[in-house]
């Protein structure tokens, strides 16, 4: 599987150690197999007058031994993990993390729910009609250093 991953650097040896902790998946390495996505989070580097470097990888498909989660849709599940990842609670853990991003249209709403102001239908309401983008969430350094290989980085 082809993915991308957008940073003000080239990123040819990924550390979860520097990944921020409180994300929607939790601390990992971010990716997305979508160019035109990443290409578009470059925009934001740019804007700021820094860098900005898309890093292409390969995930091996075969990864015996670690789990893997996929969030289909802004739904019940998505909202309560990120909710969990988010606020720095015990939940269920998984070595790959795949589902859309709590971006600006869904971070507002999702930061409404977190805040008390919806309640978990209500956000769930103003969830379900978008069209999630696409994150892809790796929390294992072992699955990084054996099945993630780094392909190229282009400058944007």
């Amino acid at each position: 599987m082809k993915l991308y991953h957008t940073s003000v650097l080239e990123v040819r040896n990924p550390n979860i150690s520097f990944s921020r902790d409180f994300l929607d998946f939790g601390k990992g390495f971010y990716l997305t197999v979508r160019r035109l996505q990443a290409e578009s989070y470059g925009k934001r580097f740019l804007l700021q007058k820094k860098p900005a470097v898309m890093n292409v990888f390969e995930l091996d498909d075969n990864r015996p031994g670690f789990s893997h989660k996929v969030f289909d849709a802004y739904d019940e599940a998505w909202l309560d993990y990120v909710a969990c990842c988010r606020r720095g609670l015990p939940c269920e853990r998984f070595d790959v993390i795949e589902g859309g991003i709590a971006n600006d249209k869904v971070f507002n709403t999702v930061d409404l729910y977190f805040s008390g102001i919806y309640t978990k239908e209500q956000a769930l309401d103003q969830l379900r009609f978008l069209v999630p983008n696409h994150q892809l969430c790796i929390t294992s350094q072992t699955l990084i250093d054996r099945h993630l290989h780094f392909i190229e980085s282009i400058k944007l």
